[in-house]
């Protein structure tokens, strides 16, 4: 299974995504202060190298300046967490997710209708 990143991982990974993949360190540490997050460098600078360790992202030197470069996009990362949910609390039965979900009312009946036409006019 792949590795797991904390929420605060996240947060620096969603700010590299949202930047097209790839995320200088300045760059990273203004959006956090936009997001009024006050992560001190050294937190940031352990959280990015957690990061390159469990290889989500690479770091690209550009002069004096790290480059962060995302190896796992975001919808890659996705995949992997729904995957791992899935097994963790359903054991994989796929079935009884959706059951959930509409039981629930997270998932609307006109949202299933949508995904039913998505499936059935080809994955478009």
């Amino acid at each position: 299974m792949a590795q797991q990143i904390s929420e605060s991982e996240l947060v620096l990974m969603k700010i590299i995504w949202k930047n097209g993949g790839t995320a200088l360190y300045a760059l990273i540490m203004e959006e956090l202060a936009k997001e009024k997050n006050e992560w001190k460098n050294n937190t940031v600078l352990t959280l990015l190298s957690r990061l390159v360790e469990k290889k989500f992202l690479k770091v690209k030197k550009i002069g004096r300046r790290n480059e962060y470069v995302a190896v796992v996009t975001e919808a890659q990362y996705q995949a992997m967490q729904t995957h791992s949910f899935l097994d963790r609390v359903y054991e994989g039965n796929v079935k009884n997710l959706v059951s959930t979900l509409l039981r629930q009312d997270i998932l609307s009946p006109d949202e299933l209708r949508e995904i039913e036409a998505f499936w059935r006019d080809g994955n478009e």
